[in-house]
């Protein structure tokens, strides 16, 4: 079941911030932080993996379904969820065109890629319920 979204102040700050550190723990215990893009697309806050599917820090996001951003000096606890859906991620798709193209335009195309767009995932309150 879909967990609920993020708040409102944490979602404008995701929305304004043009990196956030994707924080996930590794197998030995040791911390992975890994500075990536994130948007935000009706309501939601996305997140996806510039290498695809062979990203270490989503392969071990996706397995835990949670991770942490740092952002503005604090770390926020999220969950992950894939997100499938076509909509979605051409709603997704367009949010990344519109943050980063201007500025970054062939790491932009990459993020809108079908093997990129494959790995969008979904932000969400930890330990929040339906």
């Amino acid at each position: 079941m879909a967990r609920s979204a993020l708040d409102e102040a944490t979602l404008d700050v995701l929305d304004k911030s043009i990196e956030v550190e994707m924080v996930t723990p590794r197998r030995d215990g040791s911390i992975s932080s890994r500075p990536i893009w994130v948007v935000v697309a009706d309501g939601d806050a996305y997140v996806r993996s510039y290498l695809g599917p062979r990203g270490a820090w989503y392969r071990r996001a996706l397995a835990d379904g949670r991770a942490a951003i740092g952002v503005d000096a604090r770390t926020i606890e999220v969950g992950v969820e894939p997100a499938h859906d076509e909509e979605v991620n051409r709603r997704v798709s367009e949010a990344y065109r519109a943050k980063y193209s201007a500025s970054s335009p062939g790491p932009t195309e990459t993020m809108l890629g079908p093997e990129v767009s494959g790995t969008t995932l979904r932000l969400t309150r930890t330990g929040s319920t339906p």
